[in-house]
C-alpha cells in the first residue's frame, strides 16, 4: 500500500519528553509506519498509509498538544503557531514580571547587606504575597500543570513536573506558613518570591527559546519567501494577464519581465536573458538562458524579456522538492541524537528521586528540622535538573547545519547523512558529468573504405550520424551533432533494428538507397557497429590494423570508437570531454584532507589514465559498465573504506545506493535523485568540499552542544543539592542553558567555510 509523509505543526512542548510522548501517540494510529518529533522546530514528520491526517491531528490533542498539518501549497496558508505562542509567552512573562517584581523587592530583607533598604510593612504581609504570587501560580503557571497532566497521564515525566513540583512547594509550603503563623510568617521565611520569580524566568527563558528556535528554521523560510504568488499569464490574443500561481497550468505561456522572480518552473521559449539562481543553487554568477532552456521557479531575472512554457507546478517544481528535502533532513533524528533520548527518558524520574533524597538528607542530617533549609535545596535540584538543554542539543544544530548547506546548493536529504559525511575516508568520482562536463564533442573522424565498392565516404559518414542520433549516450550524441551530412546523402541511407549495447556502443542494419530518373533501388542490408574494442572482439572483428591509432587518440584523452561495416573495420571516430573548470582544484583539496579519490569509469584505461592525470587522481578504475560500479564500491568498503560516490544520480544509481554517502550532482532541477543522499545543485566539486565541512562543523557543533548540556546538568545538581545555589537561581540558570545551546547551533547560519 502506498504511502506519504505528513509533516504536523505542533504546539504545547516544553521538553524532549513532550516529544516522545506525541511520538507513541502517533505510533498508536493504525496506519502510522514511522514517526520522527523534532522538539527544537516542533515538527512531527509522520509516513502513513492513511489519505488524511485528521487521525494524526486528533491523536496528538488526545495526547494533550496542539497540532495543524502543514501544507505550503495551499492557496491560504495557516498562521504559523509558533508565532502565535511565543507571543502567547511573552504576554504571560510580562504578567508574571509585574506581579513577582514587588515579591522580588522584598527579597532585600533576607540578606545583612541590604537591611538598610527601605521595604513597606504591607508588602511583607503575608495575604498580600499570597494575592500577588497565586495568579503567577495557577493562571500564568497553568501550562506547568496542564503540561505535568499529559505527561503524568502518558506514563512519563518531563520538565513541567519538574517546574510544578518546584514551585508547588515552595507555594504551599509559604501557605501553610501564613496559615499558621499570621503576620509573623514573614519573619519565619516565605517562598511566595521563590515560586513566582522562578515561574517568570522559565517564561522569560521560554520566550527567547522560542525566538531562537524560530530562527533556526531561517533557511525553510527564505526558500517560502522565494515562492511567487503571480504570473503573467498569456491570453489568447497575445497579450499577457496577471494570474494568481494556483490558475497556472502546465503548458501555459508566461510573460517574465527584467527584475521580476521566475513564477514557476518553465522551458524558455523566446528571448535571452541572465538570470539570478544563487537562493536556488548557491552560485553567485547569473547563469545566461535562451530558447531551450530550463528556469526555476523562485530565482530572478535579471535583464531580458523572455516567453516560457510552464512545465513544473506544485510540489513537482524544484522549489517544492528543495523544501521538501530541507524539511526532510531536519524533521530526521540523527544517531547522536539516541544518546541523549536515552539518557532524558530517564532523566525526570532520576532528578525526582534526587530531589526526595536531597530533602531527606537536610531535614534529617544536614540541617535537622530545618524545612527552609531542606526546601530551598530541594526546589533548587527541582528547577535546575530541567533537561530542556539535553533536548535541544542535537536538532538546533541539525535545522542550522542543513539549513545553512541549503542555502549554498548542497542538499542533505537526512540528518544521519550530515553527521556520517564527514568521516568519509574514499571518495569514487565517476568521471563523465563529474569530472568532466559531460558534453563532450567530435574531434575526430577517419574513413578507410578500402575493399568495399557499394559505400562511399559521405554515405557512411550519413550511416554514422544516423545510428548515432538514436541513442541517448552523451558522447553518441556529440557524434551526431559533430557530423555534417547533406540532406540528399542522408536520405539514401534507412535503419532498422537499432540495437544498444551496455558499456560498448551501438549497432543496427543500414539500407543504402540509390537513386535514378526512373525508381529507387534498394540494395541489400548491412550491418553498421559502432563502439569499443570489447564489441568488436565480441563479433570477431579484427582490429589490429586500427590499434596503434586509437592508442595514439586515447593517449590524448580522447574515447575513440571504432567504426565495421559488415565486420570489417572501416573507421574510427573520437570525441572529447572537458575537464570542469575547478575540478583538478577540488581533488588536490580533497587529497589535502587525507582522503583517497578514486576514478570510476566505463571508459578504457589510456582515455580514463589522461583524465586523471589533469586532475592529479592516481587510482583509476577504468572499463567498469554501470552494473558493475555497484561492485567495486561494494570492494572499497570491504576494504575498511568509508566511502562517499559522486555521480550524476541516474546510470550510477546503483553504486551511489551502495556507498554510504551517495552525491548526486545537478544544475538546480536535478534535486529529485531517489537514490542520492546528497544534491549538490551547482555542477561544481568544490560543492563536495563544502559538503564535507559543513558536516564536520555540524557534528563538532551537536558535540558542545551535547558536553555543556550534560556538564551543566552533572555539575548544577551537585551545587543545588548542596545548598549553594537559591531556587530562583537556579531558574535563571535553566533558562539560560536552553537559550545558549540554542544560540551556539545558531552560529551554523553565519558559517563560512574554508574550502
Amino acid at each position: 500500500m502506498a504511502t506519504q509523509i505528513f509533516q504536523l505543526q505542533l504546539s504545547g512542548m516544553s521538553c524532549a519528553g513532550c516529544a516522545r510522548s506525541i511520538e507513541r501517540a502517533l505510533q498508536a494510529v493504525p496506519g502510522v509506519t514511522s514517526v520522527n518529533v523534532n522538539f527544537a522546530n516542533e515538527v512531527a514528520a509522520v509516513t502513513s498509509t492513511n489519505k488524511t491526517a485528521d487521525g494524526l491531528v486528533a491523536a496528538v490533542q488526545q495526547a494533550g498538544f496542539d497540532a495543524a498539518l502543514i501544507d505550503h501549497q495551499s492557496a491560504t496558508p495557516a498562521a504559523d503557531p509558533r508565532q502565535r505562542a511565543q507571543r502567547q509567552q511573552w504576554y504571560k512573562f510580562v504578567a508574571a514580571a509585574l506581579l513577582s517584581t514587588p515579591l522580588l523587592y522584598t527579597m532585600v530583607g533576607h540578606f545583612s547587606f541590604t537591611a538598610g533598604i527601605y521595604v513597606p510593612a504591607w508588602l511583607m504581609n503575608p495575604w498580600v504575597q499570597m494575592a500577588l504570587a497565586t495568579p503567577v501560580q495557577f493562571i500564568i503557571g497553568w501550562q506547568f500543570y496542564k503540561g505535568s497532566y499529559t505527561a503524568l497521564r502518558a506514563g512519563a515525566a518531563n520538565m513541567d513536573v519538574l517546574v510544578a513540583l518546584g514551585t508547588s512547594a515552595a507555594y504551599f509550603y509559604s501557605v501553610y506558613l501564613a496559615l499558621t503563623e499570621g503576620a509573623m510568617a514573614a519573619h519565619q521565611g516565605l517562598y511566595f518570591e521563590t515560586s513566582a520569580v522562578l515561574i517568570t524566568l522559565i517564561l522569560l527563558g521560554k520566550w527567547f527559546e522560542a525566538r531562537a528556535k524560530g530562527q533556526s528554521s531561517a533557511a525553510i523560510k527564505q526558500l517560502l519567501q522565494l515562492q511567487p504568488k503571480h504570473a503573467l499569464r498569456q491570453q489568447a490574443d497575445g497579450s499577457a494577464k496577471l494570474a494568481p500561481i494556483a490558475e497556472l497550468v502546465v503548458g501555459d505561456i508566461i510573460h517574465i519581465k527584467p527584475g521580476q522572480q521566475i513564477p514557476a518552473d518553465s522551458l524558455v521559449i523566446e528571448g535571452t536573458t541572465s538570470v539570478d539562481e544563487a537562493m536556488l543553487t548557491g552560485e553567485s554568477v547569473p547563469a545566461d538562458k535562451q530558447p531551450g532552456d530550463t528556469l526555476v521557479a523562485g530565482s530572478i531575472n535579471k535583464q531580458g524579456f523572455v516567453k516560457a512554457k510552464v512545465s513544473k507546478l506544485g510540489k513537482d517544481s524544484a522549489l517544492a522538492q528543495i523544501i521538501a528535502i530541507v524539511e526532510q533532513a531536519q524533521n530526521s533524528k540523527a544517531p547522536i541524537q539516541r544518546l541523549a533520548d536515552k539518557v532524558s527518558a530517564i532523566f525526570v524520574p532520576v532528578v525526582l528521586v534526587i530531589a526526595l533524597m536531597t530533602f531527606l538528607v537536610w531535614l534529617l542530617w544536614l540541617a535537622p528540622g530545618d524545612y527552609r533549609s531542606a526546601l530551598e535545596a530541594t526546589v533548587a535540584v527541582l528547577v535546575i535538573a530541567c533537561p530542556c538543554a539535553l533536548g535541544l542539543a542535537t536538532p538546533t544544530s541539525i535545522m542550522a547545519g542543513s539549513g545553512r548547506a541549503a542555502q549554498m546548493g548542497i542538499l542533505f536529504k537526512q540528518s544521519d547523512v550530515l553527521e556520517i559525511t564527514h568521516s568519509v575516508t574514499t571518495v569514487v568520482l565517476d568521471k563523465t558529468g563529474t569530472i568532466t562536463a559531460g558534453t563532450p564533442t567530435l574531434t575526430d573522424l577517419e574513413i578507410d573504405l578500402k575493399g568495399i565498392q557499394e559505400l562511399t565516404p559521405e554515405q557512411l559518414r550519413a550511416a554514422v550520424q544516423a545510428l548515432e542520433v538514436q541513442s541517448e549516450h552523451p558522447l553518441a550524441q556529440a557524434i551526431a551533432t559533430g557530423i555534417e551530412v547533406d540532406s540528399s546523402t542522408a536520405k539514401m541511407v534507412q535503419l532498422t533494428d537499432f540495437t544498444a549495447h551496455t558499456g560498448r556502443g551501438v549497432s543496427a542494419q543500414v539500407r543504402l538507397v540509390h537513386t535514378d530518373t526512373d525508381a529507387e533501388q534498394p540494395s541489400t542490408s548491412h550491418h553498421l557497429q559502432i563502439g569499443n574494442l570489447r564489441l568488436m572482439r565480441e563479433h570477431n572483428i579484427e582490429s589490429d590494423a586500427w590499434s596503434a591509432r586509437q592508442q595514439e587518440l586515447e593517449e590524448q584523452g580522447k574515447t575513440a570508437m571504432l567504426i565495421s561495416w559488415d565486420k570489417q573495420l572501416v573507421g574510427i571516430v573520437a570525441v572529447a570531454d572537458t575537464v570542469r573548470e575547478h575540478a583538478a582544484e577540488a581533488i588536490a583539496a580533497l587529497q589535502q584532507r587525507g582522503l583517497k579519490v578514486v576514478m570510476l569509469t566505463g571508459d578504457n584505461q589510456l582515455t580514463a589514465a589522461a583524465i586523471a592525470a589533469q586532475v592529479g587522481i592516481t587510482e583509476v578504475r577504468a572499463n567498469v559498465l554501470p552494473e558493475h560500479k555497484a561492485a567495486a564500491v561494494a570492494e572499497l568498503q570491504q576494504q575498511g573504506d568509508i566511502v562517499a560516490m559522486v555521480g550524476d544520480g541516474i546510470n550510477d544509481a546503483p553504486a551511489l545506493a551502495t556507498a554510504n554517502v551517495g552525491i548526486a550532482m545537478g544544475t538546480g532541477t536535478d534535486v529529485a535523485l531517489e537514490t542520492a543522499d546528497i544534491a549538490l545543485m551547482r555542477a561544481d566539486l568544490r560543492s563536495l568540499l563544502h559538503a564535507l565541512e559543513i558536516s564536520e562543523k555540524t557534528v563538532g557543533n551537536i558535540r558542545q552542544n551535547l558536553f555543556w548540556a550534560f556538564a551543566y546538568n552533572t555539575l548544577g545538581i551537585p551545587i543545588a543539592a548542596s545548598g549553594l545555589l537559591a531556587p530562583w537561581l537556579a531558574g535563571g540558570a535553566m533558562a539560560l542553558s536552553s537559550v545558549s545551546v540554542v544560540l551556539n547551533a545558531l552560529r551554523l547560519q553565519k558559517l563560512r567555510l574554508n574550502s
